[in-house]
């Protein structure tokens, strides 16, 4: 098992090698992103239905539900439930929209590499040319997948929230 994990890690050592130092930065903001959408999967699934139990059983204890004062509170509650559910969701949506513009900046750098590679060597040097047109290859390429794994459970989050704020609206009915 050791010597399994130990391959693993030879290999993304040599795969962020290949790639450059943009590649770091490309993980970094992936793991950021996937620690907050794993919160707030956490969030949704765990402390989120405790919270609109509260919210209905507070709202089913009101003697009075139907003048402009109860509607008001009703209101302010729905607000605070869609406001905690969707806290950090912004960033989480920047840092997916980031991603592909790191890999563009692992592109620039890569190229300027084999620029220089070029303006030392000539185009003889084909071996050092290959080497920064992976450079500037990888991070584009890490950067669009790690946009695209975003996007689709960013969505998926979303909807799973609209969800949940619909099923508490409907369960706060307003007559």
């Amino acid at each position: 098992m050791m010597l399994y994990l130990m391959d693993i890690w030879d290999s993304v050592r040599g795969f962020m090698a290949s790639g450059g130092d943009v590649l770091w930065l490309v993980a970094a903001v992936l793991f950021l992103m996937w620690v907050l959408m794993l919160e707030r999967y956490w969030y949704l699934n765990w402390i989120s239905p405790k919270q609109h139990k509260a919210i209905i059983a507070a709202w089913d204890a009101r003697e009075e539900t139907t003048s402009w004062y109860a509607h008001r509170i009703r209101e302010a509650w729905m607000s605070q439930a869609k406001q905690d559910l969707n806290a950090r969701m912004l960033i989480i949506k920047t840092l997916v929209a980031i991603c592909p513009m790191i890999g563009l900046l692992g592109t620039v750098t890569g190229m300027i590499s084999v620029f220089d590679v070029m303006a030392v060597q000539g185009t003889s040097n084909a071996r050092l040319m290959a080497a920064g047109i992976s450079m500037a290859t990888m991070p584009t390429m890490a950067g669009m997948v790690a946009a695209l794994s975003g996007v689709f459970f960013s969505t998926r989050l979303d909807a799973k929230m609209k969800i949940s704020l619909e099923k508490l609206k409907d369960s706060m009915p307003h007559h």
